[in-house]
């Protein structure tokens, strides 16, 4: 059979009908936006990365619907792709596949298919990577010896374009000859590892077992799972998991037994614009899907149900978060908190915290956050990762972050630390800047030169003309950097109030700011950006203090008018 459970074929989508599997393999010919919105619903084509795709494949023939003499009606196309967006709320990769092919709609239904059958291909890489990135995972957790694995719901071919998340990841352990079993559960209500997951795995000559749901715990208490491998509909920026119903009981039940629980999935369903899974609306299904099966009444007539689609795990639970781009998201079953890796085989961990980790070790050995001084953030979306308060930036891994959400600084993954005192600071930039990353340093020669300067209870500027360095502050006068120096006030809050108040009203102001007495801070599109700022600007300050000149400081009175006092 071809791999790809999704064809364009002539004007239409065909595609496999998962509702007639085990038993009949039938092809749905889908040629309007409504039968795809109906095959999203009714779960003929489900899994969240085969219904991003499917509904990519809808806003081209939303696209092409209106359509009249090679002009595109633009409002009726997009009314139509809101509409596809919205089929499925709890998978991110709907609104995700739409959100990208809809920016082409003006151009036409050609310029829509084209960058839709580029997502197809880049889903079957997109899926082989994570699944190969996984196994290699699983290997070093699991070592020497031939694996049983549990796996829940469907995350093959059916589920995605072409060889699948965590099935996928099993492909890859079978090739490599070391999978011994998988134990499928059935999952509830709609039986998709019954169904589909069984089918699959018979189809790629995979042994396996099929078992309740409900056994699911007991098989792990009797020893017969070394590890759990799960997909997702949406990872949150915190690791949080929305996934089919009973995952979360699966992670609960693996933690309690000790075996890793891997998460696999495409970066596209890592939705880092949600700080926590509190935010996670969980579709729920129709009664009928508990209450009979297949047409035949299993309960007595008009019991209440409880049918929600999906459940979040939190990430805390969650050993390891895995993409095409690595291991994004782990865990410490030790604190009950969600880390990024600082293990050997995961050194390679993209994931913010290990970035800043790096970066903090770095600027200490140059003396520029001695001791405890300092601190970084990435932002994620509404969230951002920040070091946490206390620790010596010389021994800092990805492990000591917080998360913090952007809008009131409040910690929404704490992993047994607080966050940095300065956090403040850094959302005021993130509130009132594109900036996606913040350095925050004691550079010796700006800390004293601010210091030595700076004007007592206000505002204070310090000017520097003519050096060629000036360029790389970012600013648009390349001969002048007018940098604000901040009053140190105790309450570090107030110092980012402060900030946040000058940056809203100084729209062109430069990335970057001092704080007298405290350091400084800059920020850019990266975390290099952001150190490239800091190091140009302490630069800059070496030469104004080992010279005299060209520099000046006052204070700014226009900033006492706004309510500095």
């Amino acid at each position: 059979m071809d791999d790809s459970s999704l064809v364009w074929d002539d004007g239409a989508l065909v595609t496999i009908d998962q509702r007639g599997l085990p038993h009949e393999v039938r092809r749905l010919r889908l040629s309007t936006v409504d039968q795809v919105i109906d095959a999203i619903k009714t779960l003929a084509i489900r899994g969240a990365p085969a219904i991003g795709i499917a509904g990519a494949f809808g806003v081209v023939l939303a696209t092409a619907a209106y359509t009249a003499d090679g002009v595109v009606d633009e409002a009726a196309a997009q009314a139509e792709a809101d509409r596809i967006a919205a089929a499925r709320p709890t998978a991110v990769n709907l609104a995700w596949a739409v959100r990208r092919v809809r920016a082409k709609v003006g151009q036409g239904a050609d310029a829509v298919l084209a960058e839709t059958l580029e997502m197809l291909a880049e889903d079957g890489r997109v899926n082989r990577a994570a699944a190969t990135n996984a196994a290699d995972l699983v290997l070093s957790l699991c070592p020497d010896r031939p694996l049983r694995v549990l796996t829940h719901c469907n995350t093959g071919r059916l589920a995605t374009s072409a060889f699948g998340t965590a099935i996928g990841t099993l492909r890859v352990l079978s090739e490599r000859g070391a999978l011994e079993q998988v134990l499928v559960d059935e999952t509830r209500p709609l039986l998709q590892g019954a169904r589909l997951t069984t089918w699959e795995l018979a189809e790629a000559g995979i042994p396996h077992r099929l078992t309740i749901d409900s056994a699911a715990a007991w098989a792990m208490a009797t020893g017969q799972v070394d590890c759990v491998l799960v997909g997702a509909d949406r990872v949150t920026a915190n690791g949080d998991v929305a996934n089919k119903i009973g995952t979360y009981g699966l992670a609960l039940a693996a933690r309690h037994h000790g075996i890793p629980f891997v998460v696999v999935a495409p970066e596209s369903t890592r939705d880092l614009s949600m700080a926590t899974g509190g935010e996670i609306v969980v579709e729920e299904r129709a009664a009928a899907e508990v209450t009979g099966f297949d047409g035949v009444a299993t309960a007595p007539a008009d019991t209440e149900v409880f049918n929600p689609a999906f459940d979040v795990t939190p990430g805390a639970l969650v050993t390891a978060v895995v993409t095409e781009n690595g291991v994004v998201h782990r865990s410490d079953p030790s604190r009950g908190a969600a880390t990024a890796s600082t293990t050997p085989e995961l050194a390679s961990d993209p994931s913010p915290g290990a970035a800043i980790a790096d970066l903090a070790r770095e600027l200490y050995r140059r003396g520029w956050m001695p001791g405890t001084a300092g601190n970084i953030s990435v932002r994620t979306g509404a969230a951002a990762v920040v070091t946490g308060s206390g620790l010596s930036k010389g021994e800092l891994t990805a492990a000591d972050m917080v998360i913090v959400r952007v809008a009131d600084s409040t910690p929404v993954a704490d992993h047994g630390r607080r966050p940095s005192a300065e956090t403040t600071i850094h959302t005021a930039v993130y509130r009132t800047r594109p900036a996606q990353a913040v350095v925050h340093i004691h550079p010796p020669f700006a800390t004293a030169l601010a210091t030595r300067s700076a004007v007592p209870g206000a505002l204070g500027m310090l000017r520097i003309t003519d050096y060629e360095l000036i360029k790389g502050l970012g600013g648009d006068d390349p001969a002048v950097a007018e940098i604000p120096v901040f009053p140190n006030w105790p309450e570090v809050p107030r110092i980012g109030a402060d900030i946040e108040r000058y940056l809203l009203d100084h729209p062109g102001a430069l990335p970057v700011l001092i704080i007298a007495g405290h350091g400084i801070t800059s920020w850019g599109a990266d975390l290099a950006q952001a150190r490239d700022r800091a190091e140009c600007l302490e630069a800059l300050c070496e030469l104004v203090s080992r010279t005299g000149s060209p520099a000046a400081f006052g204070p700014r009175d226009d900033f006492l008018e706004i309510g500095l006092t």
